[in-house]
């Protein structure tokens, strides 16, 4: 039997690769909702050219309750990947991410709570930044989960975390789902929130809800003119058009970069067994990239002659480290990155070379902005 699944925020860069996982398994009926966000998509009033054709395409925003009463009422199956995204312009545009985050979760929990319908699950996309800091361990007091690092240690350019018990160096581990809320963001504390409502009214109402907190994703179709998100495509414009990476700190900072490919399995399986529901999941690959690594790999790929700039600045509200521990999704649910960083990377940059004729010139808006808001020393 064909399942009608809307996905919110589907003409983005997970949700059309979404969209065209699930119309090739032909057991999927598929709507999208978005608002086309013109710092995503550029100025367009139809739906970017890689959306998949066979899907019903809805252009409206998650912040109108009467649209999704309509849609809700035609689906079996909800992916809510709307948000807006920037950590650090979530810091001065606190109504816009706190409306469109917040408000749209809570108007489709509206929905489903007060309208007839036969939503049987509703998956909701968060972030690794609702940990903020990842978990360490401290050879002296065990394993710790430190706050973001003061000022005055970063003034130092002192950039490793210390242990909030002792005082000393401490070593990133994985971070599992159970380590506590520590968001340094409004964009995190919008992903927290959603968390919060999605199981919250789940649990109280029957709606079977799953939350999946992507870490560092990356792949063809990013978006290339946004200078907020995105520090794979980010490095990849600048390399294009001959500038070299700029690197906040000393670049030995570590994330955990994963395919868009592999979020998208990630979904699928969720999405598909029952014993995702009420539950969360790490969505990564448990391999630890520094931003330096990353540097220097887009270089070497696209113009071995750049050199990155070390700059020793820093962003108020950074974290050093942060990991997926992804023991729990692979056992409960069989997920298995496939896609290498290596791999996934190389993709990435032969997707972007396509592109280039329709690049825009790197822009420094996004670090203008910053320093005139004073987050970034």
């Amino acid at each position: 039997m064909t399942k009608r699944v809307l996905i919110t925020g589907g003409a983005g860069f997970i949700g059309s690769h979404l969209v065209d996982k699930l119309i090739d398994k032909k057991s999927y009926e598929v709507s999208v909702l978005d608002i086309l966000e013109e710092q995503v998509h550029g100025k367009i009033d139809v739906p970017p050219d890689y959306l998949n054709k066979k899907v019903k395409f809805i252009r409206d925003s998650v912040t109108n309750h009467t649209i999704l009463e309509d849609l809700v009422e035609d689906s079996d199956i909800i992916i809510h990947l709307a948000a807006m995204v920037g950590v650090g312009q979530s810091m001065y545009q606190i109504k816009k991410y706190i409306d469109h985050n917040i408000l749209g979760l809570a108007n489709l929990f509206d929905v489903l709570v007060n309208r007839e319908h036969n939503v049987k699950k509703v998956l909701i996309a968060s972030s690794n930044t609702v940990y903020g800091e990842g978990k360490y361990q401290c050879n002296a007091c065990g394993t710790v989960f430190p706050e973001l690092r003061p000022l005055n240690q970063l003034k130092k350019k002192d950039w490793e975390l210390h242990c909030p018990k002792c005082g000393s160096k401490v070593k990133p581990l994985l971070t599992d789902e159970r380590s506590p809320y520590n968001s340094s963001s409004i964009y995190a504390f919008s992903k927290q929130a959603q968390e919060n409502i999605g199981l919250m009214i789940g649990n109280t109402y029957g709606i079977n809800t799953s939350i999946l907190r992507f870490f560092l994703v990356y792949g063809r179709r990013q978006a290339l003119s946004n200078p907020y998100t995105g520090v794979c495509t980010i490095f990849s414009t600048r390399a294009l058009y001959g500038k070299p990476p700029i690197i906040f700190e000393d670049g030995m900072q570590s994330r955990d970069f994963v395919s868009v490919n592999d979020v998208c399995q990630a979904l699928i399986l969720a999405m598909e067994q029952n014993i995702a529901n009420g539950e969360i999941f790490n969505v990564g690959t448990g391999v630890p990239i520094t931003i330096k690594e990353v540097a220097e790999t887009i270089t070497q790929k696209i113009n071995p002659e750049l050199k990155p700039i070390y700059n020793q600045q820093y962003r108020i509200g950074d974290i050093r480290h942060c990991v997926a521990d992804i023991s729990k999704i692979r056992n409960k649910l069989g997920y298995s990155p496939k896609i290498s960083f290596k791999e996934g990377i190389g993709n990435l940059i032969d997707w972007i070379k396509t592109q280039k004729d329709d690049i825009k010139k790197p822009s420094q808006r996004a670090m203008e902005e910053l320093k005139e808001k004073g987050l970034l020393k």
